[in-house]
């Protein structure tokens, strides 16, 4: 499946429902919760439902909205290590799970985070403080 299909097959019901259940994960998380201000959790949302949208085929509100998603520069402040990445692909593979998309659909998202969340790493696991940050980790 190209990545570009994925849209056409979820539509935004399915990305909506993928979104609001990764984020139903961040509050109680001991890695990543601390990252997300309770207070910006639904724009957290809100830019995330909208990036994957445009990315995987459909309406551009994010482009629109916010510019190029430029990931790496967006994410530069935020610690992400190796732990933190890990940590964002398990609550977002739990979210992919819980969503019960189609194998194909699911698979092709899958991959695109895992390369994604990678090309993100900013600090070595050395380097890390737990709970340094307590502003968003913006995965969009």
């Amino acid at each position: 499946m190209e990545e570009s299909e994925v849209f056409t097959l979820l539509g935004e019901t399915g990305f909506a429902r993928l979104v609001a259940a990764f984020y139903r994960q961040i509050p109680q998380d001991d890695i990543l919760g601390p990252m997300y201000p309770a207070e910006d959790l639904e724009g957290a949302e809100q830019r995330l439902r909208n990036f994957l949208i445009f990315r995987f085929g459909g309406p551009a509100r994010y482009i629109e909205q916010r510019g190029h998603p430029r990931l790496r520069q967006r994410h530069f402040r935020f610690p992400i290590n190796q732990a933190a990445r890990d940590r964002w692909i398990l609550l977002m593979n739990r979210a992919i799970e819980a969503s019960e998309f189609p194998e194909e659909a699911a698979h092709c998202l899958t991959r695109f985070f895992a390369e994604t969340a990678t090309f993100l790493i900013n600090q070595s696991d050395a380097a890390a403080h737990p709970g340094a940050s307590a502003q968003a980790l913006r995965w969009h």
